[in-house]
């Protein structure tokens, strides 16, 4: 077990599986020399990890902390695919940079705050330097499936041993 997946485990927390992609037009993630860009993750296809919601919008059938744990579950999900793609997280040199949408009721404004359920994980795991990313968290009127949310990233991986 790899320095990630030991400090996942001190948090109890444990990779779910992979995040299906049904049509073969496109794939969790895509690497491009030493980035791997993920596709969204989001809540709507399959039962998430963390018992969190599944579906709803934010601010009238979620609540704020509901949707962090969501974001924190759907960071969990991208470091499957993460793992699956690279054989382990400790070939992730820095997480670079976040994309997160809330399906959030009209007025609903703290997208920030729900985005920060992944931020909050991936800082804990890649510490302060590599953990800390550029990022965007916005409100969306509608998303795939009713999904809580939705969140894309970029992760700088070490060369090849």
């Amino acid at each position: 077990m790899g320095r990630i997946e030991a400090r996942l485990a001190e948090l109890g927390l444990e990779l779910p599986g992979q995040h299906p992609y049904p049509n073969p037009n496109r794939r969790a993630c895509v690497r491009v020399d030493n980035i791997v860009f993920l596709s969204g993750h989001g809540t709507g296809r399959r039962a998430m990890p963390l018992g969190c919601r599944q579906f709803g919008k934010v601010g009238s059938e979620v609540t704020e902390e509901e949707a962090y744990l969501c974001a924190k579950a759907v960071a969990l999900t991208m470091l499957s695919t993460l793992k699956a793609e690279l054989g382990e997280l400790d070939r992730v040199r820095r997480v670079i940079r976040l994309h997160g949408m809330v399906n959030g009721a009209p007025g609903f404004d703290r997208q920030f705050a729900v985005i920060d359920g992944a931020s909050d994980l991936f800082h804990d795991l890649w510490g302060p330097e590599f953990g800390c990313h550029a990022r965007a968290a916005v409100g969306v009127a509608e998303l795939p499936r009713r999904a809580v949310l939705e969140i894309m990233g970029e992760f700088e991986v070490h060369p090849e041993r």
